[in-house]
Order: structure tokens, then sequence, then C-alpha cells
């Protein structure tokens, strides 16, 4: 589940190779390599950045980031100082010489400060959640840029960390702490960066080749098997369901106090409060799959732009549901999708009701959720009653192998389902998903 995404910045001045104006216009990274030191009780982070990026268009006179609260105390393009600016949702750096097309170049920064989002915890423990750009210096928004990541995390000595991928070194670091090495084995999506620090109780089992992590600070290991028991058993479900194991070689799960449901590109964070209070209670066993779920439909396989929010959480909403008819029976799953009917009958009573793909502006937070998460899993739900499950299943499997690793549009599900089933789905995804935006058929 992902909180309410930052709105659309400054938009691009007339020229933009001359001067692109939003976070990542004019260039795409290859790489972020970082060295944080976090502050677990001042909730503060300090931190060296290295951000290898290729220029996509001539005449890029500004490389544009999201902004966030952090005080940048050095910038160098390869090597030149550069200044920084911030305007509204930007931070700018402006070059001493356009780049050409093609070219690649280290972005070298460092920097400190208290994020105004993304950091939570308790008194021993720190965690982020979603906004990675508020803690590190990326474009939160750019969901189609994928990128590797690797994080020299320093931290108290005996504590325990985790981040994106593997660790793949621990040393000894200044002053009594410990350098831990994370590095992604993939590309991710910016949004999907993350980490955690404390004195986390730690236990691991085996899903067939994968390995599942299970942390907390606030349960012992018998408390955290039990709360995440059905973990093994979803990872298989999703595995044939999507026709593709689960794409990381350890997944993690960390429990902590509250609401938290939130997905990172390797682990997710879970709050008490999100999980079920009593063994198989189909009512409640909602979280634990669908940030597990994300693992395949929005990590491995991300929607392109915002546009197309719901191919992330309408499949790994719809996903839960199915989960629930195929452990608890077909009553949990219309359950679940009568919750998902309840929260977008609330919008469309309001008048508010907009195609799947459509691309502009949401009132609130509730109201892209209910069309994105609610609607988005409705039409899913309406594609395996028009085709079929046998249909259906192969169109998903599909369309998760055919795009593994890559970004894509609401196009490539109806191309994935239509392959499958030998059927147009035009009309219904115009119905459903497209509305009357033109690029759709142009597109097709």
């Amino acid at each position: 589940m992902v909180p309410l995404l930052a709105g659309t910045p400054l938009g691009v001045l007339c020229n933009p190779a001359l001067a692109a104006n939003r976070p990542g216009d004019g260039f795409e990274v290859a790489s972020y390599r970082l060295a944080l030191t976090p502050d677990i009780q001042n909730r503060t982070v300090a931190g060296q950045e290295a951000i290898t990026l290729r220029a996509t268009m001539d005449g890029v006179r500004r490389l544009n980031f999201s902004a966030n609260a952090l005080a940048i105390d050095s910038a160098a393009l390869d090597g030149v100082t550069l200044a920084h600016t911030v305007e509204d949702d930007v931070l700018g750096f402006d070059l001493p010489r356009p780049l050409r097309r093609g070219r690649t170049v280290k972005l070298q920064l460092s920097y400190h400060g208290r994020p105004a989002r993304g950091f939570a915890g308790s008194a021993t423990t720190l965690y982020t959640s979603y906004f990675a750009c508020d803690w590190m210096v990326c474009s939160q928004n750019k969901f189609g840029e994928k990128a590797a990541f690797s994080l020299d995390l320093r931290v108290p000595a005996g504590m325990t960390s985790l981040s994106v991928g593997s660790m793949i070194a621990r040393r000894t670091g200044p002053v009594g702490s410990e350098i831990h090495s994370w590095k992604a084995s993939r590309p991710y999506s910016a949004y999907l960066y993350g980490f955690a620090v404390g004195r986390f109780t730690r236990v691991s089992e085996r899903a067939g080749s994968k390995r599942l992590t299970y942390l907390s600070d606030i349960a012992d290991a018998g408390e955290l098997k039990q709360r995440l028991a059905r973990t093994r058993e979803m990872v298989a479900f999703l595995s044939t369901k999507a026709g593709v194991p689960l794409p990381v070689a350890d997944y993690s799960q960390l429990l902590v106090e509250g609401e938290e449901a939130q997905e990172a590109a390797t682990y997710s964070v879970l709050g008490t409060n999100a999980l079920p209070t009593k063994s198989n209670d189909p009512s409640e066993d909602w979280a634990i799959v669908h940030e597990l779920t994300h693992q395949w439909w929005g990590n491995l396989i991300t929607c392109e732009t915002l546009k197309d929010f719901w191919l992330n959480e309408g499949i790994t909403t719809f996903m839960t549901a199915a989960w629930k008819e195929h452990r608890y029976g077909r009553v949990a799953y219309d359950a679940e999708l009568n919750v998902a009917r309840s929260r977008l009958k609330k919008v469309q009573a309001t008048g508010f009701d907009k195609p799947l793909a459509w691309n502009g502006s949401y009132p609130t937070l509730g109201v892209r959720r209910a069309i994105h998460y609610s609607k988005g899993a409705l039409f899913m739900a309406q594609l395996r009653i028009t085709l079929g499950d046998a249909a259906f299943w192969s169109g998903l499997r599909r369309y998760t192998r055919d795009h593994a690793g890559g970004t894509v549009t609401s196009i490539d599900l109806e191309r994935a389902m239509e392959t499958a089933s030998g059927r147009d789905l035009y009309p219904l995804f115009v119905e459903w998903v497209f509305g009357d935006d033109p690029a759709a058929s142009l597109n097709r």
C-alpha cells in the first residue's frame, strides 16, 4: 500500500531541451551509490551519494530531483562544484555547460538533515516508509526509471540492519560502529528503496530455493513465526499464478508497532495493527499477502508512469482476493471484492468516477485509492469473468513473464490478455481503463 504521491511539480518550459523543469527530465539514472549514517534518536541522517546518469536529450542545463528537507553540503558533477536551488517541489543543480544527449556523468553529493517524511520507528529502531527521496536525492515519481542501488549503512556495533537486496559485507567502522554494505540484485524504481536499523529479533525459514526472513524489536522468534506463518504458502500460490517464482532470493518482513503496510524492493514493513489477531480469519488476512504480491506486480513489473498506477495496486488488490479464495473459499473472495465495490460506490456517489488510466488530478488520497486499488481490482475480476479462468490466468502469466524486470502500460496488459484468449478486448478496456483517451487507440 502506497501513501499519497506528491503532486506534479512545475511543467516543462517551452523548450524542454534547454531547461527541463520536472524531477528527472532530460536524463536517466543508471545507479545510486550511498553511504549513510542514520541517527535513531534524533531521526536524522547524514550521507554521501554518487548518482551516475545519462543525458537523454541535447542541451540539458539543470539536473532536477524531488525536493526534500535535507541540507546539501556539497555538490559536484565529475569533480566540478555545482550550485543548487530549491523551488516548490524541485531540487535543481545548475550545470556549468549543457549536456549532450548520451553523455554519462557522475553527480556527487553530501548532505544532512531531518527528513520530513519516510522516517519512523521507536526509541531504539528506525525504518523508512515509501518516501525514499526525502532521505536521499532521487526522483520520487519517476516510476519508469529503474536504477542500480547500493548502500553502505553505518550503524552502532551489534545492531541489525535491513535494506534492498542482500548484505554483501559487514566490517568494523569508526567509534564503535559497523558498516553494513547492501546491494540490490536488479535495478528498481527509486520509490522502492529503503532501510531499517535496530536490535531486531531475526528468524528465517526456507520456501523452496528462497529464504524468508522475519524481523522485529517487539516480538520474539515464536511470535514472528506464528504471525507470519502463512507467508510460505502465499509465496507458493503467487508463484504459480504469476508463472514466475518469487523474484528475490531473500524476502524479509519487518514487524513494527502500528498500522504500517508498505512494500520495499525486497522486503515489507508490517504493523501489528494490520495483521490478524487470530488465525484463519479471512476478514483480516490482507496486509501480508498484499505487500508480498508487490514483489511481482509493482516491484518486478512497474507501471511506466503514475497514469497506470492501477497496474501496481489494482492487480495486487485483486490478487489479495484471489489468495483469500484459495485459502478460505469463494465466499472470502466475494467478500474482499465487495469491500472494493463499496469503496468505489462511495466515491461514485459524490459524482467522481474516472477510467483507470485517467491522467488527471485526484481530489484526495481516498479517491485515488478507490479508483486505482478498488476499481482496478474489480476490473481484473471482470476480466476473469469475461475470459474464464484458463485464459485469464494464462494472460496474467504471459503479462508477468514478458515484462519481468521492466515497466508497463495498460496496453501491455490488454495485449497479453488478448493473446491468451484470442479475443478483441479493446471495447472492455475502453469502458474500464482508457475512456476517451485517443492515445490508447493510436498505441494499439
